[in-house]
């Protein structure tokens, strides 16, 4: 499923700010609103949905809900004709992943073992990425084959979403009793006394979300990467090819570093992407030529491919069994309503001062959070 979804999402995604910014107009601030803002309610309904999910007898009803919303706007952006109504269909997009993320995050952690999480976490992931380097590579297919159509790429996008909501329809939830056997597995911080509180999330999860608020105020979205490589491409025809390129990367890391959490800690692998974010983002706020930038870009990959399952293992390892979807929903609401802060930030420091001030503040931010988490948790 997830495999699907990116595949559609990913072929427009890398288009989106060469497509608001030369056919529709928008500036730098425009994007930075629209990014922040999908994702913000992203994140909020993320909070609301794991809620819910955590109450509800079955989870699978709001993944289902959450895919179709996310499959069926997308498409509609091949007929926006002005920045405000992609912003309201990459809305629209976003609710159905805040419905759906948390849900599914919490049926993961219900098919893994505390020694497995950082394995099925990074397999997720590693599938998430796959799609995400198939889908730009269709698109750069058929925009070499029929340039310039981009609204019609963006409306063939409705094939892949369309198969991701049938395949929910094959995923089979566990019963009440095999959730609680996988869920009683022995891990660090199941046994400490925080976390036999089903009542409570534990403190150390707090801190967690706390260092991660930092991290996030430095995350902007990654439009602005992909506006800085078009800009240094002069074009955005061979674009999603490099997105895929960093997707491969990303694939081919995130089950490794997945199962590296599992073995060493998860802190080690957390904070080891961090520290690749803050490299990048450092490296796209000094370098200039496209060549450059290409590399940077690929390493980036690294940073996902370290983070993004490892924090997910991480909440799964924090929260009690019975708080995981409240757990998930406000991870993805730090991540989420932090990238909205960030990217207005952003937005307004490129418009203001140059993209080197504004990639610069980012990797600072990257760096203040690392060294938290070592001393923090």
């Amino acid at each position: 499923m997830s495999f699907a979804t990116d595949a559609a999402t990913e072929a427009v995604y890398p288009l989106l700010p060469f497509f608001l910014t030369m056919v529709l107009g928008a500036g730098a601030v425009s994007l930075g609103i629209i990014e922040g803002a999908a994702e913000a309610v992203n994140s909020l309904l993320k909070l609301v949905s794991g809620r819910a999910s955590d109450k509800a007898p079955t989870k699978r009803p709001l993944v289902l809900l959450g895919y179709s919303v996310s499959s069926a706007a997308k498409p509609f952006i091949a007929v926006a004709t002005g920045w405000l109504q992609v912003f309201v269909i990459r809305i629209l997009d976003r609710m159905g992943k805040g419905i759906r993320s948390a849900p599914r995050d919490a049926m993961l952690a219900s098919w893994a073992t505390a020694q497995t999480r950082g394995k099925v976490y990074g397999f997720h992931q590693a599938m998430d990425n796959l799609g995400a380097v198939v889908g730009p590579v269709l698109a750069t297919l058929f925009l070499l084959a029929y340039p310039g159509r981009y609204r019609t790429l963006f409306a063939l996008t409705i094939i892949p979403g369309a198969i991701s909501v049938l395949l929910i329809l094959l995923v089979r939830e566990k019963s009440s009793a095999e959730k609680t056997s996988v869920a009683s597995g022995f891990s660090r911080t199941d046994s400490s006394p925080d976390a036999s509180r089903s009542d409570r999330l534990p403190s150390q999860f707090t801190r967690f979300m706390i260092i991660l608020t930092i991290f996030s105020l430095g995350n902007s979205t990654d439009a602005f990467l992909l506006l800085r490589l078009t800009d240094a491409a002069a074009g955005a025809r061979f674009v999603p090819l490099m997105w895929a390129g960093i997707n491969v990367v990303k694939s081919g890391v995130s089950f490794l570093a997945g199962d590296w959490s599992d073995r060493i800690g998860r802190r080690a692998v957390i904070t080891t992407g961090w520290i690749v974010y803050a490299i990048v983002y450092a490296g796209f706020a000094f370098s200039g030529s496209l060549t450059a930038l290409l590399a940077w870009f690929l390493v980036y990959g690294f940073y996902y491919g370290f983070a993004e399952g490892t924090e997910k293992a991480f909440v799964a390892d924090l929260a009690p069994a019975s708080r995981r979807g409240a757990a998930f929903g406000i991870y993805n609401s730090v991540t989420g309503l932090g990238a909205l802060a960030a990217s207005v930030v952003f937005g307004v420091l490129w418009s203001a001062y140059g993209a080197p001030v504004a990639f610069g503040a980012g990797a600072s931010l990257a760096l203040l959070a690392t060294t938290l988490l070592f001393v923090a948790l």
